[in-house]
């Protein structure tokens, strides 16, 4: 499982960190090589450490599996946003969709949290920390109630929602430190399903 590939190299490399005399490129370094597991190309232009916080300033390059007209074409709906109000993802997606997504979010704690599923106090705990609106947290709340069914939902979401939805769903699944078979089945259903909308 991803878990146990990735998480005991990540331990090895933070014991290397606090046993670094040369802490700071050290960190560089290593936070660069943690990207490039996910293809990505990054450099590191600002290390600082601030309130139990390590805060990290980042140039990233085209990642090794993006095709260069989807950069181009972010890097021109970067430029294109600078002037637009913040807004929140979530709240940009059409009822319908949000009210799939909840259910999605609904079905990987299901699944990710087993034991929980009759302790209110772990659950909320858990939905507190995902740091959404109310609106997504009621919803979810509601759909954790029920059933859900993961194959009806990834065919009903939007590709682009699912995209967006990923890192949550990653957060979602982790939350232990751990990722059962459900969930990476699941995670991998919805990468799949997300690069079809990029197809």
């Amino acid at each position: 499982m991803l878990s146990e590939i990735v998480r005991p190299l990540v331990d090895t490399q933070i014991r290397r960190l606090a046993n670094s005399q040369a802490t700071d490129s050290t960190l560089t370094e290593t936070i660069a090589k943690w990207l490039s597991y996910l293809g990505v190309k990054a450099r590191v232009t600002h290390l600082a450490h601030q309130s139990g916080r390590i805060q990290v300033s980042l140039t990233v390059g085209k990642p090794n599996t993006c095709a260069s007209d989807d950069w181009q074409q972010i890097l021109q709906n970067l430029d294109r946003q600078k002037s637009l109000p913040s807004i929140s993802s979530y709240n940009q997606i059409v009822p319908s969709q949000q009210s799939k997504l909840q259910r999605l979010f609904a079905y990987l704690i299901q699944i990710s949290q087993p034991e929980n599923k009759s302790n209110p106090n772990a659950l909320s705990h858990l939905l507190h920390n995902l740091n959404l609106d109310e609106f997504m947290l009621l919803g979810i709340r509601s759909a954790l109630k029920v059933p859900q069914s993961i194959d009806r939902l990834l065919k009903e979401l939007d590709p682009d929602v699912i995209a967006l939805a990923l890192p949550q769903a990653m957060e979602i699944a982790l939350v232990d430190r751990k990722l059962n078979r459900e969930a990476e089945t699941v995670i991998v259903a919805m990468l799949k399903a997300a690069k079809s909308g990029g197809q």
